[in-house]
């Protein structure tokens, strides 16, 4: 029997691919900055957005703007890979 080396190729992918979803905390995005506050009362809330990765926020100019985004905590979104924007900081 003869392994072909696509398909090792193939197989490792996948186990990786697998291996880094499973091991990412799970992000819970929110309609509303309230619904946010209540799911996580000891953490601040900021503005996802989904298109660059970021996070904006409260005072930031797009915070809670934009139609490709949502209110989350900034814990998880820190642990989901999204950093934080230094725009319009105050």
């Amino acid at each position: 029997m003869r392994i072909r080396p696509a398909c090792v190729m193939i197989s490792l992918a996948a186990l990786m691919a697998l291996g880094g979803a499973a091991s990412g905390q799970s992000l819970t995005p929110f309609r509303s900055q309230s619904q946010a506050q209540r799911y996580c009362p000891g953490d601040v809330v900021v503005w996802l957005d989904f298109a660059k990765g970021i996070y904006y926020a409260n005072g930031q100019k797009l915070y809670g703007r934009g139609f490709n985004g949502s209110f989350a905590c900034r814990g998880e979104a820190r642990s989901s890979g999204y950093r934080r924007s230094l725009l319009g900081l105050r």
